[in-house]
């Protein structure tokens, strides 16, 4: 399987360079499990998504602590039948689909529930494309019904559901909402935006 994101973080300052740079030695710890490429558009990152989503989560924290208003934009994918597979992707974080998914939607409130605080507020929208044969709708539905009781959960938008909370419980929604719906040999992607520090929100 491969397992990736393609990121960008776009600072709102003159200063944006630092605070880039600066964020990403918060990758650091990630590193050895993860592959990453960056050229003048995005970071490719490359890995298990039990390390990807933290990954992610600390590069947004050390980017929101800079206090400058700050967009982190992520397309994530998992089983892109396009893409080779890669042994630094393998895991056993994805749930199988023939779980019911009262199962799947209570280990995922579990797992969220669990989640230490970062001390960063993510504001998160985010939509979730099951891809290929069966019942994707159902697994859309069953991921959103988890969503209402994570307690991230801000509102339906058009196209998207937004997310409110500290940091930690956000990327953990994320992360589960990722692992748990859809079939773990199929294809699936995440369009994802993270705002920090925002002037909209004073």
């Amino acid at each position: 399987m491969f397992v990736g994101a393609q990121v960008s973080l776009y600072p709102m300052t003159d200063g944006f360079v630092d605070v880039i740079l600066s964020s990403l030695s918060a990758l650091d710890p990630w590193r050895d499990r993860l592959r990453i490429e960056t050229d003048d558009m995005s970071t490719l990152m490359v890995g298990p998504p039990e390390v990807l989503l933290p990954a992610l989560r600390d590069l947004y924290v050390a980017a929101a602590a800079k206090r400058h208003h700050c967009v982190l934009r992520v397309t994530l994918s998992r089983g892109c039948p396009g893409e080779p597979d890669d042994p630094i992707c393998q895991t056993d974080a994805l749930a199988q689909n023939t779980t019911p998914l009262e199962t799947r939607q209570s280990e995922a409130l579990a797992a969220v529930q669990g989640t230490d605080a970062t001390g960063e507020i993510a504001r998160a929208q985010f939509s979730l494309y099951v891809m290929g044969s069966g019942d994707h709708m159902a697994e859309i539905m069953g991921c959103i019904g988890f969503l209402k009781e994570s307690g991230t959960f801000d509102r339906s938008k058009n196209f998207c559901t937004r997310l409110i909370g500290d940091a930690g419980p956000v990327f953990a929604t994320l992360q589960e909402a990722f692992c748990r719906f859809g079939p773990p040999n199929g294809h699936v992607t995440m369009d994802l935006t993270v705002s920090a520090n925002s002037p909209s929100t004073h």
